[in-house]
This record gives C-alpha cells, sequence and structure tokens, in this order.
C-alpha cells in the first residue's frame, strides 16, 4: 500500500485521496455514525483507542467521496 500511495502522489492527472483505517481495524464493530478524520499521524479517539469499525470506515469514504474536501492528501480515521 505505500507504494501506492507514492505512486498516487506522483499522479497530476487523478483526484485522490486516500484513506487509512484506524489500527484496529474491526470488520464486526458497531456502526455509529460518528468519526474522526486526522492526517498522516496515528490518531487516538477520546479513550485513548485508534479503532475503527468496517461500517464506520465505510461512512467516512463514502463522505469523502462526496464531499471532496481532502483531495491529493491521505487522510485517517478513527472512531469517536
Amino acid at each position: 500500500m505505500a507504494k501506492a500511495l507514492a505512486e498516487l502522489r506522483e499522479r497530476k492527472d487523478v483526484r485522490w485521496t486516500y484513506i487509512s483505517p484506524a489500527g484496529d481495524f474491526q470488520a464486526d464493530g458497531a456502526r455509529t455514525g460518528k468519526y474522526i478524520l486526522a492526517g498522516e499521524e496515528l490518531t487516538l479517539n477520546s479513550k485513548g483507542e485508534s479503532v475503527i469499525s468496517y461500517a464506520d470506515y465505510a461512512i467516512a469514504m463514502i463522505d469523502e467521496a462526496t464531499e471532496g474536501n481532502h483531495i491529493q492528501e491521505r487522510i485517517s480515521v478513527v472512531a469517536e
């Protein structure tokens, strides 16, 4: 994935956003509809966790695809 991100960063002909999940990416985690967007650094929520469910990650991905707030950027997402 690091190689793919490096290649994306070289492209000027593609609008991309690279979204990294939290450290603990839970397939069966609850869908809360709440998440925190962050940059490339490890981000922890108020409980000191780096966790996100697949469902909340999907919501964040669709929100970014429709709003387009982080074009040509890598961001991360963690549960509130």
